[in-house]
């Protein structure tokens, strides 16, 4: 209701209601699929009752999909990954999860390498190389293959990189 899912208390952990914000892509799932008389988003059609567990249905799905070794749970680390490599704050992410702290949040959101190098990258890419060169002496070497900073008074490199390499 109004991009939407409430939940009630009895249905968390921490017994509040809350009420999560629904992407648009799920929006038009839901409009497709759901049913209005039905106040359920997942629900026994038959009855017309909310499931009470979903394990069965997931760990099937998981099986025809070929995936081992996952539980619903760790759809929670996903998200909350995902969240934070998107660049949102760790106070977005703790609300959207429900945790009271920081530091619960913090255990689900996992950095995947790629992003951390990323982050370096972006890092190193706002770095003024001519102002580093004037404090610390150094001189930058490229060819097509690598790049190499050279200290002037050491007459040694201080650090070289691999072109093709991608981390």
């Amino acid at each position: 209701r109004h991009g939407f899912i409430f939940l009630k208390g009895k249905m968390t952990k921490n017994s509040e209601e809350k009420g999560i914000p629904i992407a648009d892509t799920l929006k038009g799932i839901l409009r497709k699929q759901r049913r209005l008389d039905i106040p359920y988003v997942f629900y026994d059609q038959k009855t017309g009752m909310p499931y009470k567990s979903i394990k069965k249905s997931f760990s099937t799905a998981c099986k025809r999909a070929g995936i081992t070794d996952f539980r619903f749970h760790d759809l929670r680390h996903t998200f909350a990954s995902h969240l934070v490599m998107a660049g949102e704050t760790e106070t977005t992410v703790r609300d959207l999860l429900g945790h009271k702290s920081i530091g619960m949040t913090n255990r689900y959101a996992h950095l995947s390498p790629n992003h951390r190098v990323r982050a370096i990258r972006n890092v190193d890419s706002l770095v003024n190389f001519s102002t580093i060169q004037k404090l610390y002496n150094f001189k930058k070497i490229e060819n097509s293959k690598n790049i190499q900073i050279i200290d002037i008074n050491k007459k040694s490199a201080c650090s070289s990189v691999d072109r093709a390499s991608d981390f």
